[in-house]
């Protein structure tokens, strides 16, 4: 009898993709822009300077392997 190993809640590689975030602070460091989630997301939040840049996701965008485009839509601070 074998046991499986794998934990139950771990995520397929074919459940992420490749993502872009475009706009948002000029500052903003390339190794942020590129990102991977999952294939279901709209909307993606990342931490920056104090504060969170919100993007969401360009409809028509990722087709024959490239990245799914991610469009600035603000900033909230962090609060304190």
């Amino acid at each position: 009898m074998s046991q499986n190993t794998q934990p139950t809640t771990h995520l397929d590689a074919h459940e992420l993709i490749e993502a872009m975030l475009e706009g948002g602070p000029v500052g903003m460091p390339v190794e942020l822009r590129a990102q991977r989630v999952q294939s279901h997301e709209e909307k993606i939040k990342v931490s920056y300077y104090g504060g969170h840049e919100h993007f969401e996701r360009v409809p028509d965008t990722g087709v024959g392997g490239a990245p799914v485009v991610f469009r600035w839509t603000g900033r909230t601070r962090m609060a304190e």
